[in-house]
């Protein structure tokens, strides 16, 4: 009985010994750039396609501050997370990698992985649970039935575009007016007064009309200034800023 328990014992320990090294050897692929987007490990994407979802990713990230991720591995195992279910390597995946940011943490990653026949979407803390059903709707209906075809380019762009459109849906947080917002309503309300006066003083030959021409072409200029910088993009950031997941999205197999 004693020897028993002591073979049991060695077994146990060895076992342990085992696992703790299994874990110590858990592994990512590259980190892409910040605006890089895509790591396509095991080779899914087209040229053509890899191009096209960068384009949408960088719009997404400029005008929304919104950064999807896409990764494509040949396996799990091949980073040391063999039998893993892909929910909790993808968890693991987005916080190492700290996909979003900590005050805005919408960052949206999409991990396929080829060998086991798994993908999921895995989203940032502040979209909660809410995107989850769309999440849902977006891999059974866009993703996995190319996947399932055997097109693996045109199944993951099509998910960015479905996950690009469900991240537009989202109303953004209202930010607050720049003080010159308020010092030119304050100006519009003076004008039209001194207007006001000077129609009833002088009548068309006043210079209420001179001064409205002053005020219509500095805020022509200024609309010119802001339509360059609104199309030089908004967010300059990256895709990555210390984001990390909240646990939902969706996963899907074929």
């Amino acid at each position: 009985m004693r020897r028993n328990r002591m073979v049991l014992s060695v077994l146990l320990f060895f076992t342990a010994l085992s696992v703790g090294t299994e874990a110590q050897q858990l592994t990512y692929p590259p980190q892409p750039g910040e605006r890089d987007f895509i790591v396509d490990e095991a080779g899914l994407l087209s040229p053509e396609d890899a191009a096209q979802i960068k384009k949408i990713c960088d719009k997404l990230l400029t005008e929304k501050a919104v950064p999807i991720i896409i990764v494509t591995i040949p396996s799990m195992a091949k980073y040391g997370a063999k039998g893993w279910d892909i929910m909790v390597y993808a968890q693991n995946l987005f916080n190492t990698w700290g996909i979003g940011y900590k005050k805005w943490n919408h960052g949206i990653l999409l991990l396929i992985s080829k060998g086991d026949r798994k993908a999921r979407i895995e989203l940032g803390k502040d979209w909660a649970h809410k995107k989850d059903a769309q999440c849902q709707k977006i891999m059974n209906t866009l993703i996995i039935p190319e996947f399932k075809a055997g097109n693996f380019s045109a199944g993951i762009l099509a998910g960015v575009k479905g996950l690009d459109a469900m991240a537009r849906e989202l109303k953004l947080p209202r930010r607050p007016r720049p003080w010159w917002h308020y010092a030119l309503v304050i100006g519009a309300v003076a004008l039209a007064i001194f207007t006001v006066v000077s129609l009833i003083q002088s009548g068309a030959s006043g210079w209420a009309w001179l001064l409205w021409g002053v005020v219509f072409a500095i805020i022509g200029v200024i609309l010119y200034q802001m339509l360059r910088s609104s199309s030089r993009g908004g967010f300059g950031g990256g895709s990555f800023g210390g984001g990390f997941s909240g646990g939902g999205g969706a996963s899907g197999s074929w």
